[in-house]
């Protein structure tokens, strides 16, 4: 690897101590010597922005403060805009690298084979040492209905989430996790980076499905491990995660699917699916989860009957 081959762009939003862990890791990692880091904060409270500045600047760690939340596509492109090595890696503050993971990662992208692969992912792990299924098919309008209906529960093939494979091999898929996912500047560049229209979630399946659509691989190497703790920061506020989910699933639907494929996604998503939720609630007697649905919507309709792109109170 020629020296700061890799742009590491962290977007930081209260992650208290996950923050200096995962700098920890990549302190700790091989690759080290061979990257850059900018940690993009979208005004965080919580003082992580603060502790891992004391910890770590000067170290090819820099530290950009954004002044809001931008989101998180908006600030992965500003971070990736501050950089020019070869290769850009977007890295969760809640995940942590382990040993060679971003070194095999890199060797993958960088084989010959592999001249046509513009994405890829590593498997990752969460505390116990499970491992995820994080890889995905680019969903069609059927497979982002069964999801919203909850079929995939039961059938996951019908789904596009790849739940029914144990991740346990190399191999080409439709979509890594923004987790861990290392991208070609070139590539990244040319698509115009993540569409900002998405403000959390689905902004790295929207570039998995554009970059496939540009004739670009995606892959997953299984011999490559990094800790992802799953939910981040946004387990601080279910509903408005939710929300966030719901808003981008559908404006992924407008915008890759036809006029018949949004209508079924939508009518999945804000008639059965809210139902559904609140049922399931009920029957488990739990009056958060229907207070974080009942909140979820309501902020969903409001983005819906608002004006474009505003955004809602909490």
């Amino acid at each position: 690897m020629n020296p700061k081959a890799v742009d590491i762009v962290i977007v930081n939003w209260n992650a208290g101590a996950q923050l200096m862990r995962c700098l920890q890791s990549i302190r700790s990692s091989a690759a080290h010597a061979h990257c850059t880091v900018r940690v993009i904060d979208n005004g965080s409270s919580d003082g992580s922005l603060e502790q891992a500045e004391a910890a770590f600047e000067g170290e090819d760690v820099a530290f950009v403060r954004a002044g809001a939340n931008l989101g998180f596509g908006k600030a992965c492109n500003r971070g990736a805009r501050l950089g020019s090595a070869e290769f850009i890696l977007f890295l969760n503050p809640d995940a942590e690298l382990r040993k060679d993971a971003l070194a095999q990662a890199l060797a993958l992208l960088r084989s010959p084979a592999h001249a046509r692969t513009g994405i890829c992912g590593v498997q990752l792990v969460d505390e116990h040492g499970h491992v995820a299924r994080s890889c995905a098919r680019l969903p069609n309008a059927a497979r982002m209905a069964a999801h919203a209906l909850g079929l995939t529960r039961r059938f996951p093939r019908l789904g596009y989430a790849m739940g029914e494979w144990p991740h346990d091999a190399t191999r080409q898929v439709g979509h890594v996790i923004g987790a861990f996912y290392l991208v070609r500047r070139s590539l990244f560049e040319a698509l115009g980076g993540f569409d900002e229209r998405f403000f959390l979630y689905f902004e790295d399946l929207d570039f998995s499905c554009r970059a496939q659509r540009a004739g670009w691989a995606s892959w997953y190497v299984a011999t490559a491990q990094a800790l992802h703790a799953g939910g981040g920061t946004s387990r601080q506020i279910k509903a408005r995660r939710l929300f966030y989910s719901l808003r981008s699933r559908l404006l992924y639907a407008r915008k890759h699917f036809s006029a018949v494929g949004w209508a079924c996604v939508a009518a999945a998503t804000l008639v059965a699916e809210p139902l559904a939720r609140l049922l399931q609630a009920l029957v488990c007697l739990s009056w958060a989860s229907a207070r974080e649905t009942t909140a979820a919507y309501a902020m969903l309709w409001r983005w819906l009957l608002g004006p474009a792109g505003q955004e809602p109170s909490p």
